[in-house]
């Protein structure tokens, strides 16, 4: 393969009459042990000084490209693509999570070594899966620092595989993987009806577990609720433990909040956080998402830390928190509103601030209930129907022409729909 660049460097070194005669002695199972003498001659000239060079080959074997296995050399390390902000410090046990969590901290104590392999996390979607799984592998790091640990996104290993093929790298893509000490999979789901990857997949599992290499996986549902995954990959998952998280009780919600709180240096009053702990429900995503909402309105619009805000934002994240509202309800929060009684508002008096209010309250007792405007009158000082369309397009003009009397509008609406 050099025998050009050795041909230009002898012209360079003795002329163009250079001559080269070499053996080339090679390590392998021919009968005939003689070596293999090669003459190359530069012209028809004679040569000036013939010089004998010889060669000797250790191996044929063709050279290798993943770095971890060539002989010799020192064994790479790679970055673990873990987030170090997702670690057991500030993932707030509960009993939700307890299974999945102890689990983790087993497997991080001992990668390999539990009957945890692999270990499933599964569970709906903003509940922890991402935070749990990356503070097992930061907390193997840090007590197993020489072992190679790996996270990355089920999507991302699919795309890699599929630009292995492309390139007929198959066999690095293997090998790579195969010699991951930890391998942290995401959302494992996504494999679903790739059989490349998930045939890729299933050889380089069966030799992390034969060795005692960690597997972690996470996904959105259970093996048994994955679709279009090869059975013979959802046995695999099975081997192990598969950990369910689920949605978060009130108590728990209520001390991941504070413990945001607390990370970010911020104080915010007890019943707004309970507010928000009460309201948000579905997962702890959303749950920090309106901590970050109220701490941006707070520094960027200088406003207070209110409920009021709070209410605003948490009705941004979800829509199931507003209140049952009756025509009951709606007297007494427009009276509130107005410094006055229900008696009151329901009086025969012709002030214009009392009949203001009573025209608000039946107007949104006819915009906010199913109650009809007979039922509405009644109830509201034994007025009839007319009465009350009156009021409502007494209101819609004032909104119109009235800036202070949107206002009120505007404020009632709230106070009524949070």
């Amino acid at each position: 393969h050099y025998i050009k660049l050795l041909r230009v460097a002898l012209v360079r070194q003795l002329g163009n009459d250079a001559k080269l005669i070499y053996d080339v002695k090679m390590e392998n199972n021919y009968s005939s042990n003689r070596p293999q003498i090669v003459k190359i001659p530069s012209s028809n000239r004679d040569p000036l000084k013939p010089q004998k060079v010889t060669v000797t080959l250790e191996s044929d074997k063709r050279e290798l490209r993943n770095p971890f296995i060539i002989p010799g050399l020192q064994k790479v390390k790679i970055e673990s693509q873990l987030n170090p902000s997702y670690n057991f410090a500030n993932f707030v046990e509960g009993d939700s999570n307890r299974l999945a969590r102890s689990a983790g901290m087993a497997v991080s104590n001992k990668p390999g070594g539990t009957s945890f392999n692999p270990l499933l996390i599964y569970g709906g979607v903003g509940l922890g899966k991402t935070h749990l799984v990356h503070a097992i592998g930061v907390e193997i790091k840090d007590k197993y620092p020489d072992k190679t640990v790996l996270y990355i996104s089920s999507d991302k290993f699919s795309q890699q595989y599929i630009d292995s093929v492309r390139s007929n790298t198959r066999n690095d893509f293997i090998h790579f993987y195969q010699m991951i000490d930890v391998l942290i999979i995401d959302d494992v789901q996504f494999f679903s009806g790739k059989a490349g990857t998930q045939d890729v997949f299933f050889h380089i599992f069966n030799h992390l577990h034969q060795n005692g290499k960690q597997v972690i996986l996470s996904s959105d549902k259970a093996p048994v609720d994955m679709q279009d995954i090869e059975q013979r990959l959802l046995s695999r998952f099975k081997w192990g433990l598969s950990a369910e998280l689920q949605v978060p009780d009130y108590e728990t919600r209520l001390t991941i909040l504070q413990n945001r709180l607390y990370r970010d240096g911020v104080e915010m009053p007890e019943e707004i956080i309970a507010y928000i702990a009460k309201n948000i429900k579905s997962n702890v995503r959303e749950l920090e998402g309106v901590i970050i909402s109220m701490i941006a309105q707070a520094s960027f619009n200088r406003k207070e830390f209110s409920l009021d805000l709070a209410k605003q934002i948490v009705d941004k994240f979800v829509k199931n928190t507003k209140k049952e509202v009756s025509v009951d309800f709606i007297q007494k929060e427009v009276s509130k509103y107005f410094d006055m009684d229900v008696a009151t508002l329901q009086s025969k008096t012709r002030k214009r601030n009392i009949v203001q209010a009573r025209q608000l309250a039946m107007y949104f007792a006819k915009r906010l209930t199913k109650t009809s405007l007979a039922s509405i009158g009644n109830q509201i000082g034994q007025r009839d129907h007319a009465t009350v369309l009156h009021a409502c397009k007494t209101v819609d003009n004032l909104t119109e022409t009235d800036k202070q009397f949107k206002k009120y509008v505007d404020d009632l609406m709230k106070k009524l729909t949070f």
